[in-house]
């Protein structure tokens, strides 16, 4: 198997590209910018303990945006998850940075999306919220504030193939990508084979001109991205159904790279997890 960075995934390797994300942009907000409007990636790396390696951040039009894709169930923490993660991208930026000089400092506007590939249902759109988080204060006597001091929002969208189409159809590389994670649903209903339905659903969207320079041009890498993701994905929701049957949740960071290495190592979904198993009892 070949060896890759497993930070990096079939969505961040095809979105990776400024004019792609412009287009994207656009197909989410529903406006339309000329071409010359410069975008910015300045994604960060070694995020894996937020579990974002489905991420993209980039700067357009003095706007930074978090763009996540997410094919697991969607997390009701996601708003925190992003809360720390824009604040290590702002420490980023401000690293070598006087904060405490009378000088103001301008930051840009942020916005997040996560984009929901998932299997289980879920509606077209759903807005997270930080606040939805806040414990109720005690009362002390002092008037409630109308509104949080302090918040963020995240606009879940779905982009399963049929879902939003309006945004979907603005953006082609999006639909095609939507079509891609569909058709290996397909054959994996199919065939019950994940490692035959990623390479007949590449092989089908090649002959079908769908990603097809994307796929040509990264080959097996894409077979051993999202090989790697999916069987991830599996492993961790059986790790999660094992924890809730003897009431633990523990390790998950750690036990999602231990997973991740070994499939690196070219281990297989099923011996992966037999390894598991052994390892928790």
């Amino acid at each position: 198997m070949t060896k890759r960075n497993y930070k990096d995934s079939v969505f961040t390797a095809l979105f990776n590209d400024p004019d792609l994300l412009r287009e994207l942009y656009c197909a989410l907000e529903g406006i339309t910018l000329p071409s010359d409007v410069p975008v910015s990636i300045n994604t960060l790396q070694n995020v894996l303990y937020l579990d974002l390696y489905n991420d993209i951040s980039f700067e357009i039009g003095g706007k930074l945006v978090i763009l996540i894709e997410h094919q697991s169930t969607i997390n009701p923490n996601m708003a925190l998850r992003l809360l720390l993660y824009i604040s290590r991208i702002l420490e980023k930026r401000t690293e070598g940075v006087r904060l405490y000089s009378k000088k103001k400092l301008t930051i840009p506007w942020p916005e997040f999306f996560i984009l929901y590939n998932g299997k289980e249902p879920y509606p077209d759109v759903v807005t997270l919220k930080l606040s939805d988080l806040f414990d109720k204060p005690q009362d002390l006597g002092i008037p409630e504030k109308s509104y949080p001091l302090l918040e963020l929002e995240v606009k879940v969208i779905n982009i399963n193939e049929g879902r939003n189409s309006e945004i979907v159809n603005k953006c082609k590389k999006l639909a095609e990508y939507s079509f891609f994670i569909a058709k290996i649903r397909e054959f994996l209903n199919e065939t019950g084979n994940l490692e035959e339905s990623i390479a007949g659903a590449v092989n089908y969207c090649s002959k079908h001109d769908i990603l097809e320079k994307f796929l040509q041009i990264h080959g097996s890498e894409v077979l051993n991205m999202l090989w790697t993701e999916c069987s991830s994905e599996d492993v961790m929701a059986f790790l999660r159904e094992e924890a809730r049957e003897e009431g633990r949740e523990e390790g998950r960071e750690e036990s999602q790279n231990f997973i991740l290495n070994l499939f690196e190592q070219g281990f297989s979904l099923e011996e992966v997890k037999l390894h598991l198993t052994k390892n928790n009892k």
